[in-house]
Order: C-alpha cells, then structure tokens, then sequence
C-alpha cells in the first residue's frame, strides 16, 4: 500500500515513478537516508529495486559513486537499460565480463564478479565510491559462484554504504546480525505481503480448478475427488496389467493431463495471458513452441507482425544470413509472430532478448520457459503455469521445493498492470492437491552460506593482508557465523549430557564393585559372539559354494534349511563362465542350479538357499526326452526319485553336517571371557541388572556427547582450518613463503577461474608455450566446460597434438587432486574435453553449422562457453610467453554469434 513521503530527498526521488511508494519502500530509502546500511527482504516483483535505485540517487545527490551490482550479466544489461534512461547514458556504466562502458561513471552496472576482482586489485575505480546495491544478494547460498558475494560484502571499504536486495528468506534477521558485525549499522525490512495478490489454481482435463476452498484455508473438495478418482483409475490399470479382477468395469476419471496447446487456449479464454509456462526441459519448451505452431495458434493480430519483426531483426542484425538459417531464424520469427516463444540457456542470447523485450511489450503473449528464467530478467506476467511439480537436477528427478515454487509462481502479476496474479498447475498422474497447497503455503526458506576458500582468494588475502589477518577476516564471513551459531545450540546439549551422565554415574553405582568394568566385559562376549557368527556364516557359505561347484546334472541333493528345503534332483548345474565388468575387473558368478523339487516344482536356486552345505545323496539319470515344462515329465521323474528311496537321508553325503559345531563353542578368548564374567564381583550383585540398565543408557549418551563435541570441534574456526589447509598446498608448490605471496603466487592471484590452481600450474610448468591460437583455446577450454551430463562424450576431438596437450593438462590436475588429498581437500574437478573440437574449429575460422552439427551443441550453450572461455583467455593475455596466443585466441573466437 503506497505511504505518504514527508522526507524532502525521498519526496523528489518518490516523485520520478508512476506509482507512490509503499511503507516498506519508505523504510529502506529512510534507512539509506540516515547513514545506515539495509537488508530488504520482500517477495519476486514487490518492488525491492527502488531502495537499490534510491541508493543511487543518493549518491547522485552527494557527489559519490553508486555501484549496482547483479548475479548474472542479462541482469546487469537490463539495469543499465534502466538507470541510463533515468539519469543519462552520460552518467551510467556498464561492466561484465565480456562488456565495459563508460566504467568510470558515477553510477556503474557490474556483474558481482567484476567488484570482486576490482577490490583485490585495489582498482582506482573504488575512489569515491559511497554506496553499493547487491541485488538478487540471496546468491550468496549459490554453490558455485556465492562465496564472491560474502568476499565483497567483507572486503568493501567501511565509508561504503552497503544496500541487499534478496528474496523473502526466514532468516532473514540472522543475516542482518552478520551484516551488522561486519558493516556497522545495517536496518532490517522485512516484506510479505506482495503488491498484487496471487490466486492458486490447477487445470484438470479442460477446466481450471481453484486450489484453495472459499474459506482460504482448506483445499478445493472437487480437487480432492479427482485426486480419488484417479487413484481408483490407477488402480484398474494395475490390476488389468497383472491380469486381476476386483472391478466390475473402468472407473471414470476426469483427471486428464492437460495438452499443453489447449491449456494455452485456456488460459486465452479466461483472460489470463500473458503466460509464462516453466518447462523444466529445453527440448519440452521447444517442442511445446512447435505444437503451438502445428496447431495453427495465433495469439497476436497481424497488424503487430511488422514491430514484431522488427524487434527479432533488431536483435539479430550483427548474424550473417548463414548463421540466421543454421539458427532455424525463419521458424523461430514465425513462432514470435503467432505471439509463441521458447526461453532457455540452450538458445542464442540474441534471441532470448528479443523474446524478452517482445514479452514486455506485450507482442509475446506465451513463452515456454526452463527455471533458469526465474533467476534472470524481470519478465513478469499475468499468469505462470508449471508443467510439473518435479525437475531434473543433474543428477535424478527432485521435487519442486517450496523455495523454488515461490520463485516460479512469483513472476505472476505485474505491478500497475494487474490487479490480480494466478499461478497454475497442470494436472498429472498421482498428483496430490494438499501437496501443492504445502507448496504455495510454506514460507520457510533458510539463507544458507556456501562461503569456502579457494587459491585465488588465499593468495589475494594474503598478499594483501598477511596470513594471520586473513585468517581472522575469513572468521567473519558469514558461513563461520552460521557455523558458530550452531556450535551455541550443541554446546548446551553437550553441557546438559555431561550434566545427565553423572546421573547416571550415580545410578549405576555397585558397591560389590565396578559396574562399567562388568558391562564392558558383557559387551565384549557379545561383540565376539558375534563376530565368531559371521566367520560361522562365512564358512558354511564357502563350504556350500565348493559343494554346488562340483554339482552335476542328475545329482540329488537334500536342501538343508529354508523355502526350498527338502530333496531335489539337479536338472542344470548353473554354473556360469566367467565374466568381466569394467568397474571391478574379472567377477566369477556365483553357480544357481536349477533343481526339480520333491513336490514337483522346478525352482532356481542361489547361494542364499543353503545356510549351510547340501548332502549330495546320490544320481538319477535324466532322460533325454525330459521337458522341464511337461507335468508329466516332472512326475515321472518324481516317482523314479521316490522309487530309488531318496527321499531318506541315505546315500552319498557332502562329509559335513548340516548343522556343524559352533565356532564359539572352542574359541578360547570367549570362554576367558565368559569365565571373567563369572567371577567378577558384579555378578552376584541382587540388582545388578537394573545398574546395567543404567549403564547402558550411559554408555549411550557418552557416544551421544562425543559425537557432538567433535561437532564443535569441526564448526569452530572451520573456515580458518579450511584456509591453512589451502596456504599448505600453495606452499607445498611455492605459491606462499613464509614472508607472503611469491612470484608464481602473484600470477594465481590474477586468474579468477573455478580451476585457478591448474591454470596457473600449466602456465608454470611451461605446458601451453608452444600452442597457437587455436590449440591454446582448445586446451584452456577443458578447464571451462562442464557437459551438461556426466556421461557425454565428445563426438570428435581435435587434432592429435591438441589433444596430447590435453593429457599433460589432465596431468597436472591429477597431481593437484593428490596433493590436495593430502591436505584433506578436494576442489579441483578434472579438465573436460567435450569443447575442445568445437572451439579449435571456431578459433580456426570453421562456420557455426559446422560447429554445432560436430559438436552436438546448442547456439546458447555454444555462445555461453565460449564468452567463459573468452574471459578466462583474456586474464592469461598478460603472460609473457601464452599472452600472445591468448590474445590471437579471443580475436579468433569474438566473431559471428560469440560477439553478437
């Protein structure tokens, strides 16, 4: 709700927007006013960037610098787009990793890496700066990329006023409490409630359902009895597929998985779009853009043809015709044109912003897009559809997180646009409605810290601080805060243990003598019952694989124990060849003969049937006419089994019993235990069970309380611990000397890269000296890519002295990972050459159909790995020997769709 503004600075700043300012808006500008820092937490789209772009305007009005920083370089573009068209090209920067400027402007735009890096240079460009915003500062928990955001939030000048935008998190004053023990004074606000109310709903077969009763409590019934009905159907299905009855015909359901074209259509029809429909597939967005197409769907007039045509030719100005038609351009302006789009990482930047902008403007009325969307531009819409309530990780199929369907649903409503949102999910096999509701209705979502020290961060901090303080500073960051938070909680249960094992001391006290010493003397007889159990058991199982070993065809066996105990006659020995599997080398399965019972059934037996050896009693001869699967055969069989008296425990035996002597029953070291049981002065005590008792509960709790202590252990100080571990294998490889950083640890420092360490070994070991331009890229590329699965694999390679290049590369980062198991880390992931083709054919001039029909790349991910790459070849520029290579490397790559 819009608040009145009495303060003179805000008034003017308030009056530039179209829309009064709401409370929790007034209480960050106020915040800022008075020389605080602030933390503002509040839902997707409620409006938290105008405290970001009060912040400049403050430091506008004083004469200082603003810095605005951003996760990602989209975003970035997007906000200097922005505050350019609010204050002036003149005054407002821009700098990622691929883009600079006007860099020295008064307000500036910058990927959080960029500040990062600007403060362990000590770039001049921090003179004068007064504020800096730290959107989307949530990342932070990112496992990748959030430590930059802890580094810079510590490494900022104390005069700098520091201004965090993050979602809404439940932890959200624990964060403030670090904020302020590192920045000073920082102001908490706190937002729930979002600007434009968001309604539930799920679509079930063609009709759209509301989640919630009228009361807004409980779940829609009708919802609840689909979810019945379908249950009931998958039911039939079941037994119809097993071949069982139990119903008398097919039960109705009206829970039919939407089509994703007609819930379009619906959505159409209830006045409800724009749409953005989250496809946690790439493919499934695309494919669900060509459905919209087949299906003749057209969401736009003609009249809007043209300006939509001349925003995607805009947006692709600077590609050749030939790279347009490897595109698939034609389709993609056709889709843009019935107001359809897809958006996700796998498409070329040029064409996500294109949708984006069409979106915006209203000329794109759906996008099917990958969550990826969710963390990027602000795209909202009057409606956001899931597909799914489950994604692919990487790794397996998870569940949508209470979090995540926040972030998702979250893009539903625009501000000043719409009066209402509607998040809709489609309905799915085994859908349940209250977890959806569970969904939408939980609002815990702890910010966690992923801060962990890494080479290039040591060696700056030591370089710039020394050992000792660096060391101290690391103890600041926000992840040995959390850290030490919880050690506060442990702490006091291990307090309260020590206090409940004297307790028990006491209750277990015996005055016929030592208690504890009697339960350690019944613990050890029963561990070595045990353990003696186990040996038992190993050697009946080696002794009955030894007996099946040597089984034939038409031996009678009796079954010692179990399921199939009894005589049986051996039909095939199962004795299998050798095999060999690439994990553990050459494996002998174990033999699984098939036998025909006394009762006449033919059943396959494994090692688990027989607890101890089989008595081989003798042989029948199998006829050559026997068929297994024949009743009479099996009964004539039988009957000469029984006819031949082998159903008595007579004839040839394996020559051990079945049950054999017990190894417990001769082992020495139990029967001194048992005999010092005996004799102890605790076993004739009346109640010497009830202090056992007591001593058990203590013997537990004691291994409770240890675990715990080690608890408090490994969290106090962890990250200092962490960080003398990294200083030990620079040290080890001469990166840091005991007066500070040495010369190879000065070139570390300047590599900002997630495989610092290798690339900086590589270039001191002297193993990329003779690469040209091509080759340099395609080995340094290794240390950039990460396939999208675990088990791709290249379909070509580069040429062979590349590749052997490669090798040594691989190398290195082996004996990195040992030196690093050594300290007890382990950081380094191990180079990848799927890229390595591709970029050695772009970097020679190869065309982008070729490229990508080789490589088996999308444009967008092509383009993406190429500008990480670019940025990593632009840091190694500075090398005395590569730095010609390197710099030859990025003019070759920055063409066609890379510098689009």
């Amino acid at each position: 709700m819009a608040a009145d503004v009495t303060d003179p600075v805000t008034a003017e700043f308030a009056a530039g927007y179209p829309f009064g300012l709401d409370r929790f808006q007034l209480d960050g500008c106020a915040a800022l006013a008075a020389g605080d820092g602030v933390l503002v937490c509040a839902p997707t789209g409620a409006g938290k960037t105008v405290v970001g772009e009060f912040a400049v305007h403050l430091a506008l009005a004083q004469g200082k610098k603003c810095f605005y920083t951003t996760p990602i370089k989209a975003l970035s573009n997007q906000k200097h787009a922005d505050l350019s068209a609010r204050y002036g090209a003149h005054r407002v920067g821009l700098l990622t990793g691929d883009t600079s400027i006007n860099g020295e402007a008064p307000i500036v735009v910058m990927t959080t890496e960029v500040l990062r890096n600007m403060l362990y240079a000590g770039s001049h460009s921090l003179t004068g700066l007064g504020y800096v915003v730290m959107d989307e500062v949530h990342y932070l928990a990112d496992r990748f990329r959030g430590a930059v955001w802890e580094e810079v939030i510590i490494h900022l000048p104390a005069s700098v006023r520091l201004v965090s935008l993050s979602a809404t998190v439940s932890n959200a004053e624990e964060f403030a409490d670090w904020l302020v023990t590192v920045r000073g004074h920082t102001r908490v606000v706190l937002e729930e409630h979002r600007p434009v109310p968001l309604f539930q709903h799920v679509m079930a077969g063609n009709r759209l359902y509301d989640l919630m009763s009228d009361d807004g409590l409980t779940v829609n019934p009708q919802l609840l009895e689909i979810a019945r009905e379908d249950v009931k159907v998958e039911r039939w299905r079941d037994h119809r597929d097993r071949g069982k009855g139990g119903f008398s015909q097919r039960p109705r359901s009206r829970a039919r998985p939407p089509d994703r074209v007609d819930a379009v259509h619906r959505l159409d029809g209830e006045g409800l779009l724009p749409a953005i429909v989250f496809v946690f597939s790439r493919a499934g967005c695309d494919q669900s853009v060509e459905r919209c197409v087949a299906s003749g769907l057209r969401l736009v007039p003609d009249t809007q043809r043209a300006t939509i045509r001349e925003v995607a030719e805009r947006h692709t100005a600077a590609l050749s015709d030939d790279d347009l038609r490897v595109l698939g351009y034609a389709g993609w302006l056709d889709a843009l044109e019935r107001g359809v789009a897809a958006h996700h990482a796998g498409l070329l930047p040029a064409f996500k912003e294109a949708v984006e902008e069409l979106f915006v403007r209203g000329l794109v009325r759906v996008v099917f897009a990958t969550e990826t969307l969710a963390l990027g531009v602000n795209m909202p819409a009057r409606s956001v559809v899931l597909t799914s309530l489950s994604k692919w990780d990487g790794e397996t199929h998870a569940d949508v997180t209470p979090g995540e369907y926040t972030q998702l649903t979250g893009r539903a409503g625009r501000r000043s646009i719409d009066v209402e949102g509607h998040a809709v999910v489609l309905w799915q096999a085994g859908l349940d409605p209250r977890q959806v509701a569970g969904l939408a209705s939980t609002r815990t979502y702890p910010l966690r810290s992923s801060f962990r020290p890494s080479y290039n961060m040591a060696v700056n901090l030591v370089g710039g601080m020394g050992r000792d303080r660096a060391r101290e500073l690391l103890s600041s960051s926000f992840a040995q805060f959390q850290a030490d938070r919880s050690v506060v909680g442990i702490a006091r249960q291990v307090a309260r243990n020590e206090e409940a094992l004297q307790g028990y001391d006491e209750a277990a006290t015996c005055e016929h003598g030592d208690v504890g010493e009697y339960d350690r003397l019944r613990r050890a007889i029963k561990d070595r019952e045990a353990m003696l159990a186990r040996e038992g058991s190993r050697q009946r199982r080696g002794a009955a694989r030894e007996v099946l070993d040597a089984l034939r065809t038409g031996d009678v066996i009796r079954v010692p124990g179990g399921r199939r105990a009894g005589v049986a006659v051996v039909l095939d020995p199962g004795k299998a060849p050798v095999r060999a599997t690439p994990a553990r080398g050459h494996l002998e399965d174990e033999p699984r003969p098939v036998v025909l019972t006394a009762d006449r059934q033919v059943r396959r037996l494994s090692i688990v049937d027989f607890p101890s050896p089989p008595d081989v009693l003798g042989r029948l001869r199998i006829p050559k006419s026997f068929n297994a699967r024949s009743p009479q055969s099996r009964r004539d069989l039988v009957s000469t089994l029984h006819h031949q008296g082998y159903t008595e425990a007579s004839g040839r035996t394996s020559g051990r019993s079945s049950r054999g002597r017990s190894l417990a029953a001769d082992d020495s070291e139990l029967l001194r235990l048992r005999a010092a049981l005996r004799a102890h002065p605790v076993h004739g005590c009346a109640d010497r069970e009830q202090h056992l008792r007591w001593s058990e509960r203590r013997e537990r709790l004691e291994r409770e309380t240890a675990a715990l202590r080690r608890q408090v252990e490994e969290r106090t100080h962890s990250l200092a611990r962490t960080f003398d571990r990294v200083c030990g294998v620079l040290s080890d490889l001469g990166y840091l000397s005991g007066t500070g950083v040495t010369e190879h640890g000065a070139r570390l420092a300047r590599i900002y890269a997630e495989s610092d360490l290798i690339v900086a070994e590589c270039l001191r070991r002297r193993l990329w000296d003779d690469l040209d331009a091509p080759g340099l890229a395609a080995v340094v590329s290794t240390l950039v890519y990460e396939p999208r699965r675990p088990d791709e694999v290249p379909a070509r390679v580069a040429p062979a002295p590349v590749m052997a290049v490669v090798s040594d590369t691989a190398r290195v980062a082996t004996d990195l990972a040992e030196r690093e198991a050594h300290h007890r880390l382990d950081t380094l992931r191990a180079p990848d050459p799927g890229l390595c083709w591709a970029v050695h054919a772009w970097a020679s001039g190869a065309g982008l159909g070729t490229v990508l029909a080789g490589a088996d790349l999308t444009a967008g991910d092509f383009v993406r790995w190429v500008r990480q790459l670019v940025d990593l070849l632009d840091q190694l520029s500075a090398d005395p020997v590569v730095g010609n290579a390197a710099r030859s490397a990025v003019r070759a790559l920055r063409r066609g769709v890379v510098s689009a």
